[in-house]
Protein backbone atom coordinates (compact mmCIF):
# COMPACT_ATOMS: atom_id res chain seq x y z
CA UNK A 1 0.00 0.00 0.00
CA UNK A 2 1.24 3.47 -0.77
CA UNK A 3 -0.20 6.79 -0.57
CA UNK A 4 0.77 10.03 0.00
CA UNK A 5 0.93 10.96 4.03
CA UNK A 6 -1.39 13.75 4.08
CA UNK A 7 -3.96 11.45 2.78
CA UNK A 8 -3.72 8.31 5.31
CA UNK A 9 -3.91 10.71 7.93
CA UNK A 10 -7.45 11.70 7.14
CA UNK A 11 -8.26 8.04 6.78
CA UNK A 12 -5.59 6.77 9.64
CA UNK A 13 -7.53 9.02 11.96
CA UNK A 14 -10.47 7.61 11.80
CA UNK A 15 -9.40 3.93 11.88
CA UNK A 16 -7.26 5.10 15.63
CA UNK A 17 -3.51 4.84 13.31
CA UNK A 18 -0.75 6.99 12.67
CA UNK A 19 2.15 6.89 10.07
CA UNK A 20 5.39 8.45 10.25
CA UNK A 21 7.38 7.93 7.06
CA UNK A 22 8.28 10.46 4.49
CA UNK A 23 5.65 11.41 1.87
CA UNK A 24 5.20 9.44 -1.35
CA UNK A 25 7.49 6.60 0.67
CA UNK A 26 5.61 3.21 1.28
CA UNK A 27 4.40 3.67 4.86
CA UNK A 28 3.40 1.29 7.81
CA UNK A 29 0.96 1.26 9.91
CA UNK A 30 1.27 2.02 13.82
CA UNK A 31 -1.20 2.28 16.45
CA UNK A 32 -1.89 6.01 17.95
CA UNK A 33 0.37 6.56 20.70
CA UNK A 34 -1.21 6.75 23.83
CA UNK A 35 2.35 7.02 25.25
CA UNK A 36 6.54 7.99 23.89
CA UNK A 37 8.21 4.44 23.35
CA UNK A 38 10.67 2.90 25.88
CA UNK A 39 14.08 4.51 25.22
CA UNK A 40 15.79 1.55 27.05
CA UNK A 41 18.76 0.17 25.52
CA UNK A 42 17.65 -2.94 24.30
CA UNK A 43 19.43 -5.74 22.33
CA UNK A 44 18.78 -5.19 18.42
CA UNK A 45 19.13 -8.04 15.81
CA UNK A 46 20.28 -7.82 12.19
CA UNK A 47 19.83 -10.61 10.03
CA UNK A 48 21.62 -10.67 7.33
CA UNK A 49 20.53 -13.13 4.43
CA UNK A 50 22.84 -14.69 1.81
CA UNK A 51 21.00 -15.19 -1.80
CA UNK A 52 21.49 -17.90 -3.26
CA UNK A 53 23.01 -20.57 -1.59
CA UNK A 54 26.70 -19.43 0.14
CA UNK A 55 29.73 -22.13 -0.37
CA UNK A 56 30.62 -22.13 3.22
CA UNK A 57 33.98 -24.56 2.40
CA UNK A 58 35.28 -21.88 0.73
CA UNK A 59 34.08 -19.45 3.03
CA UNK A 60 35.79 -21.02 6.04
CA UNK A 61 38.11 -23.10 4.11
CA UNK A 62 39.61 -26.49 5.94
CA UNK A 63 42.88 -26.27 4.05
CA UNK A 64 44.87 -28.95 5.86
CA UNK A 65 41.55 -31.28 4.80
CA UNK A 66 43.08 -33.71 1.77
CA UNK A 67 39.19 -34.35 0.79
CA UNK A 68 39.01 -30.28 0.21
CA UNK A 69 42.10 -30.25 -2.76
CA UNK A 70 40.64 -33.33 -4.06
CA UNK A 71 37.05 -32.06 -4.38
CA UNK A 72 38.46 -28.82 -5.79
CA UNK A 73 41.16 -28.96 -8.10
CA UNK A 74 40.32 -25.39 -10.30
CA UNK A 75 38.32 -23.80 -6.91
CA UNK A 76 40.21 -24.60 -3.98
CA UNK A 77 42.06 -21.84 -2.23
CA UNK A 78 45.20 -22.56 -0.78
CA UNK A 79 46.42 -22.32 2.73
CA UNK A 80 49.25 -19.60 1.43
CA UNK A 81 47.48 -16.20 1.66
CA UNK A 82 44.44 -17.39 3.10
CA UNK A 83 43.43 -15.95 6.98
CA UNK A 84 44.34 -18.95 9.54
CA UNK A 85 42.08 -19.60 12.24
CA UNK A 86 43.47 -22.75 13.35
CA UNK A 87 45.85 -25.76 11.74
CA UNK A 88 43.16 -26.67 10.08
CA UNK A 89 40.69 -23.79 8.95
CA UNK A 90 41.02 -20.37 7.45
CA UNK A 91 38.89 -17.69 6.27
CA UNK A 92 39.36 -16.82 2.37
CA UNK A 93 41.86 -14.48 1.56
CA UNK A 94 39.53 -11.52 0.62
CA UNK A 95 37.91 -12.00 4.17
CA UNK A 96 40.48 -9.76 6.36
CA UNK A 97 37.54 -8.01 7.70
CA UNK A 98 36.04 -11.27 9.13
CA UNK A 99 39.77 -12.42 10.24
CA UNK A 100 39.87 -8.96 12.50
CA UNK A 101 36.79 -9.81 13.83
CA UNK A 102 37.67 -12.91 14.52
CA UNK A 103 41.11 -12.59 16.21
CA UNK A 104 39.34 -9.43 18.01
CA UNK A 105 36.32 -12.24 19.31
CA UNK A 106 34.05 -10.37 17.92
CA UNK A 107 33.03 -13.24 15.41
CA UNK A 108 31.55 -16.81 15.75
CA UNK A 109 31.57 -19.34 13.53
CA UNK A 110 28.51 -21.45 13.63
CA UNK A 111 29.63 -24.85 12.29
CA UNK A 112 27.58 -27.61 10.31
CA UNK A 113 24.37 -25.69 10.42
CA UNK A 114 21.11 -27.34 8.91
CA UNK A 115 18.03 -29.36 9.07
CA UNK A 116 16.71 -33.18 8.09
CA UNK A 117 16.24 -33.70 4.65
CA UNK A 118 17.11 -30.23 3.56
CA UNK A 119 15.34 -28.72 0.31
CA UNK A 120 17.94 -27.64 -1.95
CA UNK A 121 15.71 -25.75 -4.34
CA UNK A 122 15.84 -22.35 -3.64
CA UNK A 123 12.51 -21.23 -3.04
CA UNK A 124 11.41 -24.39 -0.79
CA UNK A 125 14.81 -24.12 1.16
CA UNK A 126 14.16 -20.20 1.75
CA UNK A 127 10.91 -20.87 2.73
CA UNK A 128 12.13 -23.28 5.09
CA UNK A 129 14.63 -20.52 6.55
CA UNK A 130 12.31 -17.66 6.64
CA UNK A 131 9.65 -19.48 8.31
CA UNK A 132 11.50 -21.79 10.52
CA UNK A 133 8.67 -24.43 10.04
CA UNK A 134 10.64 -26.82 7.13
CA UNK A 135 7.42 -29.27 6.68
CA UNK A 136 4.95 -26.74 6.45
CA UNK A 137 4.89 -24.73 2.93
CA UNK A 138 1.44 -23.55 3.90
CA UNK A 139 2.87 -21.28 6.90
CA UNK A 140 1.88 -17.66 6.17
CA UNK A 141 3.99 -15.81 8.56
CA UNK A 142 7.97 -15.71 9.15
CA UNK A 143 9.91 -16.07 12.40
CA UNK A 144 10.91 -12.52 11.85
CA UNK A 145 7.42 -11.36 11.42
CA UNK A 146 6.47 -13.47 14.83
CA UNK A 147 9.01 -12.05 16.59
CA UNK A 148 7.86 -8.88 15.82
CA UNK A 149 4.18 -9.45 16.62
CA UNK A 150 5.48 -10.26 20.07
CA UNK A 151 7.90 -7.18 20.28
CA UNK A 152 5.03 -5.07 19.63
CA UNK A 153 3.45 -3.10 22.35
CA UNK A 154 -0.24 -2.00 21.56
CA UNK A 155 -0.84 1.68 22.65
CA UNK A 156 2.51 2.65 21.74
CA UNK A 157 4.16 3.71 18.79
CA UNK A 158 6.67 1.55 17.75
CA UNK A 159 8.07 -0.61 14.80
CA UNK A 160 9.47 -3.38 16.15
CA UNK A 161 11.26 -4.42 12.75
CA UNK A 162 12.50 -3.37 9.67
CA UNK A 163 13.99 -4.35 6.04
CA UNK A 164 16.83 -2.07 4.91
CA UNK A 165 17.20 -3.28 1.36
CA UNK A 166 16.46 -2.40 -2.61
CA UNK A 167 14.94 -5.97 -2.79
CA UNK A 168 11.19 -7.27 -2.20
CA UNK A 169 10.86 -7.96 1.40
CA UNK A 170 11.77 -11.49 2.00
CA UNK A 171 9.32 -13.83 3.46
CA UNK A 172 11.00 -13.89 6.82
CA UNK A 173 9.23 -10.67 7.76
CA UNK A 174 5.78 -11.40 7.41
CA UNK A 175 3.62 -11.10 10.37
CA UNK A 176 0.16 -10.93 11.43
CA UNK A 177 -0.73 -8.42 13.46
CA UNK A 178 2.26 -5.63 12.61
CA UNK A 179 3.67 -3.86 9.33
CA UNK A 180 7.38 -4.13 8.80
CA UNK A 181 8.52 -1.03 7.07
CA UNK A 182 10.98 -1.55 3.97
CA UNK A 183 13.64 1.69 3.60
CA UNK A 184 16.36 1.99 1.81
CA UNK A 185 17.96 4.89 4.02
CA UNK A 186 17.45 6.70 7.27
CA UNK A 187 15.68 9.94 4.87
CA UNK A 188 12.82 7.73 3.99
CA UNK A 189 11.61 7.96 7.76
CA UNK A 190 12.38 11.30 8.00
CA UNK A 191 9.13 13.86 7.88
CA UNK A 192 9.89 16.54 5.11
CA UNK A 193 6.69 18.72 5.49
CA UNK A 194 4.83 17.57 9.07
CA UNK A 195 0.91 18.16 8.61
CA UNK A 196 -0.57 20.44 11.50
CA UNK A 197 -3.34 18.59 13.55
CA UNK A 198 -5.23 21.48 14.05
CA UNK A 199 -5.09 22.40 9.75
CA UNK A 200 -5.17 18.70 8.28
CA UNK A 201 -7.47 17.35 10.97
CA UNK A 202 -11.20 16.17 9.86
CA UNK A 203 -13.19 19.34 11.02
CA UNK A 204 -15.79 16.77 13.34
CA UNK A 205 -12.54 15.17 15.01
CA UNK A 206 -13.25 14.88 18.52
CA UNK A 207 -11.28 16.03 21.05
CA UNK A 208 -9.65 12.72 22.24
CA UNK A 209 -8.30 11.86 18.55
CA UNK A 210 -6.53 15.29 18.11
CA UNK A 211 -4.61 14.96 21.21
CA UNK A 212 -4.14 11.57 19.81
CA UNK A 213 -2.62 13.03 16.62
CA UNK A 214 -0.91 15.76 18.67
CA UNK A 215 1.60 13.14 20.64
CA UNK A 216 1.80 11.49 17.95
CA UNK A 217 3.43 14.29 15.63
CA UNK A 218 5.72 14.79 18.81
CA UNK A 219 6.86 11.83 18.58
CA UNK A 220 7.36 12.18 14.44
CA UNK A 221 9.31 15.55 15.32
CA UNK A 222 11.33 13.60 18.03
CA UNK A 223 12.49 10.33 15.68
CA UNK A 224 13.26 13.04 13.00
CA UNK A 225 16.11 14.93 15.71
CA UNK A 226 16.97 11.65 16.27
CA UNK A 227 17.52 10.40 12.67
CA UNK A 228 19.13 13.56 12.11
CA UNK A 229 21.41 13.55 14.52
CA UNK A 230 22.38 9.35 14.40
CA UNK A 231 23.54 10.52 10.23
CA UNK A 232 25.53 13.20 11.53
CA UNK A 233 27.13 11.34 13.89
CA UNK A 234 27.98 8.05 11.31
CA UNK A 235 29.09 10.02 8.59
CA UNK A 236 32.79 9.72 9.97
CA UNK A 237 32.51 6.01 9.87
CA UNK A 238 35.07 4.47 7.51
CA UNK A 239 32.69 2.35 5.22
CA UNK A 240 34.02 0.48 2.25
CA UNK A 241 32.06 1.71 -1.21
CA UNK A 242 29.45 -1.12 -1.86
CA UNK A 243 26.29 -1.89 -1.68
CA UNK A 244 26.21 -4.40 1.60
CA UNK A 245 28.35 -1.53 3.25
CA UNK A 246 25.72 1.46 2.55
CA UNK A 247 22.93 -0.79 3.62
CA UNK A 248 24.33 -1.64 6.81
CA UNK A 249 25.36 1.99 7.37
CA UNK A 250 21.95 2.95 6.98
CA UNK A 251 21.21 -0.03 9.50
CA UNK A 252 23.87 1.55 12.13
CA UNK A 253 22.12 5.35 11.91
CA UNK A 254 18.72 3.79 12.40
CA UNK A 255 20.64 1.90 15.37
CA UNK A 256 21.79 5.28 16.59
CA UNK A 257 18.48 6.82 16.14
CA UNK A 258 16.79 4.57 18.79
CA UNK A 259 13.76 4.42 17.54
CA UNK A 260 12.65 1.25 19.36
CA UNK A 261 13.69 -1.25 16.46
CA UNK A 262 14.31 -4.79 17.80
CA UNK A 263 14.95 -6.27 14.84
CA UNK A 264 16.85 -5.05 11.23
CA UNK A 265 16.94 -7.70 8.44
CA UNK A 266 19.13 -6.94 5.18
CA UNK A 267 20.67 -8.82 2.30
CA UNK A 268 23.18 -9.81 -0.53
CA UNK A 269 22.99 -11.17 -3.56
CA UNK A 270 20.15 -9.73 -5.10
CA UNK A 271 17.15 -11.96 -3.36
CA UNK A 272 15.62 -14.74 -5.66
CA UNK A 273 18.13 -17.36 -7.42
CA UNK A 274 21.07 -15.02 -5.83
CA UNK A 275 24.81 -14.16 -6.76
CA UNK A 276 25.72 -17.00 -3.98
CA UNK A 277 23.96 -19.30 -6.92
CA UNK A 278 27.40 -20.37 -8.53
CA UNK A 279 26.64 -23.43 -11.10
CA UNK A 280 29.72 -21.58 -13.18
CA UNK A 281 33.21 -19.33 -12.86
CA UNK A 282 32.48 -19.31 -9.39
CA UNK A 283 36.04 -18.32 -8.36
CA UNK A 284 35.52 -14.77 -9.27
CA UNK A 285 32.09 -14.12 -8.40
CA UNK A 286 32.53 -15.56 -5.18
CA UNK A 287 35.58 -14.14 -4.21
CA UNK A 288 33.70 -10.66 -4.80
CA UNK A 289 30.79 -11.87 -2.63
CA UNK A 290 33.09 -12.82 -0.06
CA UNK A 291 35.03 -9.72 0.16
CA UNK A 292 32.06 -7.69 0.32
CA UNK A 293 30.00 -9.42 3.00
CA UNK A 294 33.84 -9.51 5.02
CA UNK A 295 34.42 -5.72 4.95
CA UNK A 296 31.00 -4.52 4.93
CA UNK A 297 30.19 -6.71 8.29
CA UNK A 298 33.82 -5.71 9.56
CA UNK A 299 32.94 -1.87 8.81
CA UNK A 300 29.52 -2.16 10.41
CA UNK A 301 30.75 -3.53 13.70
CA UNK A 302 33.58 -1.27 14.26
CA UNK A 303 31.25 1.46 13.50
CA UNK A 304 28.81 0.83 16.55
CA UNK A 305 32.58 -0.17 18.36
CA UNK A 306 32.83 3.69 18.73
CA UNK A 307 30.57 4.35 21.14
CA UNK A 308 30.05 0.69 22.43
CA UNK A 309 27.03 -0.28 20.22
CA UNK A 310 28.21 -3.11 19.31
CA UNK A 311 27.43 -4.74 22.43
CA UNK A 312 23.72 -4.25 21.80
CA UNK A 313 24.39 -5.40 18.62
CA UNK A 314 23.72 -9.10 16.91
CA UNK A 315 24.31 -9.38 13.56
CA UNK A 316 23.54 -12.96 11.83
CA UNK A 317 23.93 -14.83 8.80
CA UNK A 318 21.82 -17.19 6.76
CA UNK A 319 21.63 -18.94 3.56
CA UNK A 320 19.60 -21.05 2.08
CA UNK A 321 21.96 -24.07 1.64
CA UNK A 322 25.78 -24.73 1.40
CA UNK A 323 27.33 -25.80 -1.71
CA UNK A 324 28.17 -29.36 -2.89
CA UNK A 325 32.22 -30.28 -1.77
CA UNK A 326 32.93 -31.82 -5.30
CA UNK A 327 32.89 -28.83 -8.18
CA UNK A 328 30.91 -29.98 -11.14
CA UNK A 329 32.87 -29.57 -14.03
CA UNK A 330 32.37 -26.21 -15.01
CA UNK A 331 34.39 -24.49 -12.71
CA UNK A 332 31.00 -24.28 -10.12
CA UNK A 333 29.65 -26.05 -7.35
CA UNK A 334 25.79 -27.03 -7.06
CA UNK A 335 23.63 -27.08 -4.23
CA UNK A 336 24.67 -28.80 -0.86
CA UNK A 337 23.57 -29.18 2.21
CA UNK A 338 25.11 -27.70 5.59
CA UNK A 339 26.46 -24.21 6.37
CA UNK A 340 28.13 -22.44 8.37
CA UNK A 341 26.39 -19.68 9.83
CA UNK A 342 28.23 -16.41 11.32
CA UNK A 343 27.25 -14.06 14.02
CA UNK A 344 28.64 -10.99 14.95
CA UNK A 345 28.81 -8.22 17.65
CA UNK A 346 30.09 -7.30 21.02
CA UNK A 347 28.65 -9.63 23.76
CA UNK A 348 29.93 -12.99 22.24
CA UNK A 349 32.47 -15.55 23.14
CA UNK A 350 33.92 -15.48 19.57
CA UNK A 351 36.00 -18.77 18.02
CA UNK A 352 34.33 -21.53 16.68
CA UNK A 353 30.68 -23.11 17.43
CA UNK A 354 30.78 -27.16 16.71
CA UNK A 355 32.98 -29.03 14.76
CA UNK A 356 33.42 -28.77 11.07
CA UNK A 357 31.66 -31.30 9.28
CA UNK A 358 32.94 -34.42 7.50
CA UNK A 359 33.97 -33.72 4.24
CA UNK A 360 34.19 -37.78 3.48
CA UNK A 361 30.64 -38.58 4.86
CA UNK A 362 28.02 -36.12 3.21
CA UNK A 363 24.78 -36.06 2.56
CA UNK A 364 24.56 -36.34 -1.04
CA UNK A 365 28.02 -34.44 -2.13
CA UNK A 366 26.60 -32.02 1.03
CA UNK A 367 27.99 -31.58 4.38
CA UNK A 368 25.70 -32.99 6.78
CA UNK A 369 24.17 -31.20 9.58
CA UNK A 370 24.94 -31.36 12.99
CA UNK A 371 23.12 -28.29 14.54
CA UNK A 372 19.77 -27.02 13.53
CA UNK A 373 19.10 -23.99 12.30
CA UNK A 374 16.30 -23.21 14.97
CA UNK A 375 18.94 -23.74 17.45
CA UNK A 376 20.47 -20.63 16.20
CA UNK A 377 17.16 -18.83 16.11
CA UNK A 378 16.27 -19.97 19.92
CA UNK A 379 19.20 -18.23 20.75
CA UNK A 380 18.72 -15.05 18.52
CA UNK A 381 15.02 -14.89 20.70
CA UNK A 382 15.74 -16.49 24.31
CA UNK A 383 19.14 -15.16 24.67
CA UNK A 384 19.28 -11.82 22.82
CA UNK A 385 15.71 -10.36 22.00
CA UNK A 386 14.32 -12.12 25.44
CA UNK A 387 11.70 -13.49 23.94
CA UNK A 388 10.21 -17.47 24.37
CA UNK A 389 11.64 -18.83 21.19
CA UNK A 390 8.84 -21.68 21.48
CA UNK A 391 6.12 -19.50 21.19
CA UNK A 392 7.99 -18.18 17.78
CA UNK A 393 9.33 -21.74 16.73
CA UNK A 394 6.48 -23.68 17.91
CA UNK A 395 8.94 -26.11 19.48
CA UNK A 396 11.62 -26.42 21.67
CA UNK A 397 14.92 -26.10 20.31
CA UNK A 398 18.02 -25.95 22.94
CA UNK A 399 20.19 -22.19 22.29
CA UNK A 400 23.60 -22.35 21.80
CA UNK A 401 26.54 -21.35 24.59
CA UNK A 402 27.15 -18.28 22.28
CA UNK A 403 27.34 -15.47 24.41
CA UNK A 404 29.29 -14.15 27.39
CA UNK A 405 28.27 -14.68 30.96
Amino acid sequence: MTQTRRSFIQTALKAGAFVSFAANAPISLLRAATAAPQRERDTVLVVLQLSGGNDGLNTVIPFADDAYHRGRPTLRQMARGAHKLDSHLAFHPRMEGFYRLYRDGLLTIVQGVGYPDMDRNHPGGMHNWHTANPRSPKTQTGWLGRAADRLWKPGEANVPAMFVGAIPQPFASNAEQVVVPSVRSPREIVSQSLPSAERDAPAKLNQSWLDSLRRATAEVQANNRRIESATSTSVRADYPQLLLAEELRATAHLIRADLGVRIFFTELGGGNIGGFDNHAGQLGNHCSLAHQLSESVAAFIRDLQRDKLHERVLLMTFSEFGRSVHENGRRGTDHGAAQPVFLAGGRLKGGLCGAHPSLTDLDKDGLKFHTDFRRVYATALDRWLGLDSRGVLGAPFEPLDVFKA
